[in-house]
This record gives structure tokens, C-alpha cells and sequence, in this order.
């Protein structure tokens, strides 16, 4: 670490702050998702999370509790170490000496954490009101140097009120939500910049649990959604580039792969999307068994039994209820009988809960994921990692994930071969559908400068007003 370093109270960031988010994340009072098991390569940690050590042995401070390395002992090397973001390694730190005394199990709802925390960046938090507004300052101690902007105050508001917000130049800087961009890209006095985000939305069909015990997804034997005909009929029943074109004007796009095109090499630039295609969809449901039912014209399961899929949304935007009721009437014309889980969206935290605790009342889930770092596909994709929502188990996936990330793997040909072979291989069983890719557009005050998109950029330090 830097010789400069201070926390917003002017204390220094230590190695024993390193080491304690380390603590954090592995305790398993604290009860954080962030823990997943790649993270086990680090000596120790493994023991630490099962209670059985007081400390973890492979992290070690060799200038002492107050210095500024910290050395990381690993069972061994992975390809996706090389690249920052990777889920090998946790690249935070926690103030050791404002947190010490307080228990794991208390430390998620401490005021610590949730009213007065601290920072080690260009602005300290003075004040927020949970889950509306936060305001901040200078941070004196920030080893840059002084930011441009004296006082910051950030609000969250409803989307449908957002694109009033930025045409009456409520805020500097704003969030531009795709689908309202036709009403406010010609305000005036604003600058709108964007660019194409490595984000992007799927459906994911869930086939199996989370076992809280094992730490590792278990797919069912006889789930509802295990064949691959009705996954892939409801894909090619969905109406997504009229949806993309009309509804976000084109600022969202279809993707094809779950290694965005952003990875280069490594995203697969071969493998078709899932296009609007009926017919298609039809002769899939036809030829797997899922018959008509005379009375309803819904189709049942292969043995005969009705067949009710329901779809849990989060109800992320106003118009989350309409997008969602179009996929549900086009997959209406197929014969399959989807609804709305919980009977319209979700609201998002109660969304999260009943995804993470694999509420078996769920079928299906749309779902989005934003990859950055290296694009190794096991942290929403792997036998033991939480964030695997479909919860789908299979020895062929776990074998190409271990070879994308083997010792072969440090050779990038080989990599690229078997990313290229894990992409195919989703694409075919499509436990995962991929939707679409999204631009992201801020809106900007005409008088802000030094603001910048770019993965490098520290814009709260290097932006500020125009003089002129």
C-alpha cells in the first residue's frame, strides 16, 4: 500500500486492514455471499470459515500488523490471478481498528457500518438516510490530494421519475435509463456520454437448491425445468430484438454468449442467439412430448400433468410488469402456461432473498450479471459458488471450468480452446438464456468536466465545474 493512505479519520491503512476483510468475508457470523469457494485456495481460510482456527494461516503480515504488505500463501496458481477482479483474491480493505470491537455476528447492523463508515477515497460520508440520500466531503486525508467538488449529496429516486429529474437538471450527474432516453436526449444544458457495459440480462431455469449445509448446489432428479426442448422453446418464443428496438431504442442489443465480446478471443463470436422463431419453438415442444391439452390448449408435462411455470422478476422498472406480460403471451401462443411468480414483480430485496434461498416455488428467473476482471465463468457458474441461481449440477460443466482454469490454462490458445468449448456448451444445454447487452448513459451537467467512462479513470477526484 501507499505511504499515504489514510482513512477518512486520519488513521493509516495497515496490512492488519487487509487482513481483516479477509476475516470479514470468511467469518461465518458475518453470513456475506462474498465468501465463495475459490477462495479456499488461500491456505487456511477454509479452516477459519469451519470455525477450526482463530486465524488464517496463509495470509501473513511480514512488516507486522501495522505495515503495508500483506503476503497471500496459495495451494497453488491459477491462470485468473493475472487479471484484477478475480475471485481468488479479495482486494479490499476494513478499518481494523473502528470495527475491532465489534462482534461478526453484530458487525452487518452495526452504526459503524450502516450510519458513520469510513473511507479511504477522495470523500468521507457525513451523513445518509437508509436507502434514500447519502451526503459527503472532502476526505482531508486523501493521499491525491484535495478533489475539485467541495460537497456531494446523492439521491436515489424512482425510475419513473428519473428522466423528469435530468430534463429539469435536478441532479449534475444521473443515471440515464434506456428505455426513457428519447425523452430527455435534446435537453439542453446536459451532455449525454455512454458506452457498451459488459452487462447483460438472461433467463435462468432453475433445476436444483442451494444446500446452506454442503456449500454446494444439488439439482433435482425430476425438476420441472430439466429439458433442455422446453428451455430452448421458451428462448425462441420470446420477442426480444422488437423489445430491444421499440421499447429501449436500441441501446439495448442481443448478445450471443456468456463470455461477453468485450473478453475478445475469449468471447466465441460463432455461436447463434436464440432468435424469435415460433415454429421452431413449437416443433421443440411437439417432438419432447408436451402435449396439448384439448380443454385448455395448454401443454402438459411429458407424463401428462399440467404444466404452470412461474417466473420470478424483480420489478426493477415501472414497466417491468408490461415487458414481462409480453414474453408471457407470446409464450401463451406456444401452449405454455407461465406466470408471474408471487402473481406480478418482485420487489427487488424480497426477489433477492427468495433467489438465494432457491424458494422451490420459482421456475424460472430473469436474472443480470455484469463480468469484469477475468472472465472465468465459475463464479455464477460453479458447483459450490451461491450466485449459481439455476443451480444446475453436471460433471461436463465442472470439468471445462477446471480446465479453463488448469496449469494447461496458463497457455492462452488452450485457454481460448476450452472457453470456446464451455460457451458451446451452455449455449447447447441452455440452463441459461442469454437476453441482451446494454449500453450505460450518464447524463451530465454541460458545465462538468473531467468526467470519464474509462475503467481507469477516478472521477470523483478528477471531475469538477467549468469556470466559464
Amino acid at each position: 500500500m501507499k505511504k499515504k493512505v489514510r482513512w477518512s479519520d486520519g488513521h493509516p491503512v495497515t496490512a492488519k486492514d487487509l487482513e481483516y476483510s479477509y476475516e470479514i468475508i470468511a467469518n461465518p457470523k458475518v453470513k456475506t455471499s462474498r465468501y465463495v469457494s475459490s477462495l479456499e485456495n488461500i491456505k487456511g481460510i477454509a479452516a477459519y470459515h469451519a470455525g477450526k482456527a482463530k486465524n488464517i494461516s496463509g495470509i501473513e503480515m511480514p512488516d507486522g500488523p501495522n505495515g503495508r504488505r500483506i503476503i497471500l500463501h496459495f495451494f497453488e496458481l491459477r491462470p485468473a490471478m493475472l487479471s484484477a477482479g478475480n475471485v481468488f483474491f479479495w482486494d479490499y480493505a476494513a478499518p481494523y481498528h473502528y470495527l475491532k470491537n465489534i462482534p461478526f455476528d453484530k458487525l452487518v447492523s452495526s452504526p459503524q457500518i450502516r450510519k458513520h463508515p469510513l473511507f479511504f477515497g477522495p470523500y468521507k460520508m457525513d451523513s445518509t438516510v437508509q436507502g434514500q440520500a447519502t451526503t459527503w466531503s472532502r476526505n482531508p486525508y486523501y493521499w491525491q490530494g484535495k478533489p475539485n467538488f467541495e460537497h456531494i449529496q446523492m439521491s436515489t429516486i424512482s425510475t419513473s421519475s428519473a428522466s423528469q429529474a435530468i430534463k429539469s437538471r435536478k441532479f449534475d450527474v444521473a443515471n440515464v435509463i434506456n428505455m426513457q432516453y428519447a425523452q430527455v436526449k435534446n435537453t439542453k444544458g446536459i451532455n449525454i456520454i455512454g458506452n457498451k457495459s459488459t452487462l447483460y440480462s438472461y433467463l435462468s431455469f432453475k433445476v436444483g437448491k442451494w444446500n446452506e449445509n454442503t456449500g454446494k448446489n444439488e439439482q433435482y432428479k425430476h425438476a420441472k425445468m430439466d429439458n433442455p426442448a422446453l428451455r430452448k422453446a421458451m428462448a425462441y418464443g420470446m420477442n426480444v430484438d422488437q423489445v430491444d428496438q421499440r421499447i429501449f431504442h436500441s441501446l439495448r442489443y442481443r448478445v450471443n454468449s456468456l463470455i461477453p465480446a468485450q473478453f475478445g478471443a475469449y468471447h466465441d463470436k460463432n455461436i447463434p442467439a436464440y432468435s424469435y422463431n415460433p415454429a421452431k419453438a413449437n416443433k421443440l415442444l411437439d417432438q419432447a412430448g408436451y402435449k396439448k391439452d384439448k380443454k385448455t390448449g395448454y401443454r402438459l408435462q411429458p407424463n401428462g400433468k399440467k404444466l404452470t411455470i412461474n417466473l420470478a422478476v424483480p420489478a426493477s422498472s415501472s414497466s417491468a410488469a408490461s415487458l414481462w406480460t409480453n414474453y408471457i403471451q407470446q409464450w401463451k401462443k406456444l401452449g405454455l402456461k407461465v406466470r408471474f411468480y408471487t402473481g406480478r414483480p418482485m420487489e427487488f430485496n424480497n426477489w433477492v432473498n427468495a433467489v438465494k434461498a432457491s424458494d422451490p416455488g420459482i421456475d424460472v428467473l430473469s436474472n443480470a450479471w455484469e463480468p469484469t476482471g477475468d472472465p472465468l465463468p465459475t463464479v455464477l457458474y460453479g458447483k459450490k459458488m451461491p450466485y449459481n441461481a439455476d443451480r444446475f449440477v453436471s460433471p461436463t460443466n465442472n470439468k471445462l471450468l477446471s480446465e479453463i482454469d488448469s496449469k494447461k490454462s496458463f497457455d492462452t490458445n488452450y485457454r481460448i480452446q476450452k472457453m470456446h468449448e464451455w460457451q458451446r456448451w451452455m449455449y447447447d444445454k441452455a440452463y441459461v438464456v442469454l437476453l441482451s447487452g446494454t449500453y450505460s448513459l450518464v447524463a451530465l451537467d454541460s458545465k462538468l468536466i473531467g468526467w470519464s467512462l474509462k475503467p481507469s479513470a477516478n472521477v470523483w477526484f478528477e471531475a469538477g465545474f467549468s469556470k466559464k
